[in-house]
């Protein structure tokens, strides 16, 4: 029994300690800033649209019509042609010359002497004169 009074005097001070407020002293002082958070990542880079398509090509407009040829004007009439003259006659040919004479042939000059071709002679030749 000893310790149920305890409790119930524990359990008094308790509930009436929540009831009594006392006034509130002067505020303290400012807490410092926390560190700022760590960075998102990036997102994911869109992906690029598809290119279009090429317009068709225009069609080639029709080629105009040629115009016709003019005609050809009518070719004049040929003259007459005149009567062809009478050929002339074909002269005589001139006789030939005569052949002139042959002059006389000229006189052999004389072999000069043969020199000796024993020991050192020197030869020496004399034209003729």
């Amino acid at each position: 029994m000893k310790y149920s009074i305890l409790l119930a005097m524990l359990v008094g001070t308790l509930a009436l300690s929540g009831c009594i407020t006392t006034p509130a002293g002067p505020a303290g002082p400012q807490g410092v800033t926390g560190d700022a958070g760590a960075t998102g990542n990036t997102g994911a880079t869109g992906r690029v649209g598809n290119t279009g398509n090429q317009g068709n090509t225009g069609n080639t407009g029709a080629t105009g019509n040629t115009g016709n040829t003019g005609n050809t004007g009518d070719t004049g009439a040929t003259g007459y042609t005149g009567a062809t003259g009478a050929t002339g006659d074909t002269g005589n040919t001139g006789a030939t010359g005569n052949t002139g004479n042959t002059g006389a042939r000229g006189n052999t000059g004389n072999t000069g002497a043969k020199g000796s071709t024993g020991g050192s002679s020197t030869i020496v030749v004399v034209p003729p004169q």
